[in-house]
């Protein structure tokens, strides 16, 4: 058995072991979904950049550094983008509504503010995005024991659900929170190795702009690049109205604590952001040829950083990936026990049978996206399909719900009916001469549209009735 390999096993069954060890202090759901709104600013910074830093921000964003140079920047810095929108806009204003009304997931929010209707239909499109992107992460997870140990893609994807789903299982979010701390220190130790040795080795940016790579490499608004122009419609959203961000925002202790922990972890993932786009630019410099981006970054741990130093590396890829899946079956799990079940097939479901099937949602959540790992291809297709889904279905109608009082059911059905249709229409519909059309800015539009038609309808009607009312008064 390598170093690489060994290491990794000893890791797993750490983190397996702390989940399983902070079960025991999860006394009801509460503690499950929200850890009892304890979290400090520090721990919600934690668990925050954790899950923010998954397989897309590492693998993925290196892989795009790799083929685009230093504009793959926006891959991690559109996420600290949305981080800003969470922390000082969406965030404190709806912890403050959670906490009023003892909400612990977005569908018992959607709910409150709109119709059970809504939050049924927003709940089952967001679990089938979530799956693609819960597939995502387990496809940089067997990419990493495929470079290591040579092991097949359908094992290493096995390995890689079972690690984070026993691990989430145990102990929820109050559990995912200290196992965050672990990995973040993991992550940080291992790539402020990574990045100074890589360089390094490749002769700095000097020497990766005279290695043989595209002449924009060092243009960070290169237009070409993985996110640019309108391209950060698509990625911003899914970081400000995440379900698994936002309820992490639930569980804050006050709203200071998500105004200053989210607030300082968009500022942190800003600056990891050029860390991947190093990383790939360093290994476009000296491992030319590489076609698949899946692989670029673990090849470059392994081959390039003394064997001790590329474990702790691939430690920090595992723990990445990791820390996102916990973020990950938290959606997953929560709005299948708390939206779905006890909504509306067991309503006089009692804490500790909530509790049970959310643990079981874990498990058939960690199943379901082993099998779609093994349909898609590369990370990015993956993440494309939910950052497409969790846009056109919730952007819209959770920040008009905050901040516009008389919005009802019907914008919101609206918002979600034009969303999703128009992404469907455009992504298998329209013909080949209009292929520049993005699909997912293309249903945001149409969402916002759909949602100002019926809300503008509505003020009309009202105004109309007070009208009315006034002449009768006449």
């Amino acid at each position: 058995m390598n170093l690489h390999l060994a290491l990794l096993i000893a890791y797993s069954v750490a983190l397996v072991a702390i989940g399983l060890s902070i079960a025991r202090l999860v006394k009801g759901s509460a503690d499950f979904f929200v850890a009892g709104r304890s979290l400090t600013a520090p721990l919600l910074f934690a668990t925050v950049l954790a899950s923010n830093i998954g397989a897309g921000a590492t693998i993925g964003a290196t892989g795009r550094g790799y083929f685009d140079g230093i504009s793959a920047w926006w891959w991690n810095g559109s996420s600290a983008i949305g981080s800003i929108f969470l922390a000082f806009f969406i965030g404190p204003r709806i912890w403050r509504v959670a906490k009023t009304h003892n909400l612990f997931t977005t569908g018992d929010f959607l709910e409150l503010r709109y119709s059970p209707l809504v939050r049924g239909l927003v709940t089952l499109l967001i679990w089938l995005g979530t799956l693609s992107i819960f597939a995502g992460q387990l496809i940089a997870g067997a990419a990493v024991l495929s470079v290591v140990a040579g092991v097949p893609r359908w094992e290493g994807t096995i390995i890689s659900a079972i690690v984070v789903t026993i691990t989430f299982m145990a102990g929820g979010l109050l559990g995912t929170v200290w196992v965050n701390v672990v990995q973040l220190s993991v992550l940080a130790a291992g790539f402020a190795v990574a990045v100074p040795t890589v360089l390094a080795k490749a002769g700095g940016l000097q020497g990766i702009a005279q290695a043989q790579v595209p002449a924009t490499f060092l243009d960070i608004f290169h237009s070409g690049g993985p996110l640019s122009g309108w391209s950060l419609l698509v990625f911003v959203p899914a970081f400000i109205i995440s379900p698994g961000l936002m309820q992490k925002a639930y569980g804050a202790a006050s709203d200071r604590a998500v105004r200053v922990g989210i607030g300082v972890q968009a500022a942190a993932l800003a600056i990891f952001a050029f860390v991947p786009a190093l990383l790939g630019m360093a290994a476009r410099a000296t491992h030319p040829g590489l076609t698949d981006p899946n692989i670029v970054l673990p090849t470059l741990l392994v081959e390039q950083l003394p064997p001790w130093f590329g474990a702790l590396a691939l430690a920090a890829i595992f723990s990445a990936e990791v820390s996102a899946c916990d973020a990950i079956i938290f959606m997953l799990a929560t709005s299948l026990s708390q939206d779905l079940y006890k909504r509306f097939l067991q309503p006089e479901a009692d804490d500790r049978e909530v509790l049970l099937i959310a643990r079981l949602a874990s498990l058939a959540g960690g199943a379901g996206a082993v099998v779609l790992a093994l349909l898609l291809e590369t990370v990015q297709s993956a993440l494309a399909i939910f950052y497409a889904l969790l846009g056109v279905s919730l952007l819209v109608p959770v920040v008009a719900g905050l901040y516009l009082t008389r919005a009802g059911v019907r914008e919101a059905l609206a918002s979600i009916a034009a969303g999703n249709i128009t992404l469907l229409v455009v992504r298998f519909a329209l013909p080949a001469s209009l292929s520049w059309i993005d699909p997912t800015i293309a249903g945001l539009l149409a969402s916002a549209a759909g949602f100002a038609v019926a809300y503008a309808t509505r003020l009309v009607r009202l105004k109309a009735d007070t009208t009315e009312v006034g002449s009768v008064r006449l």
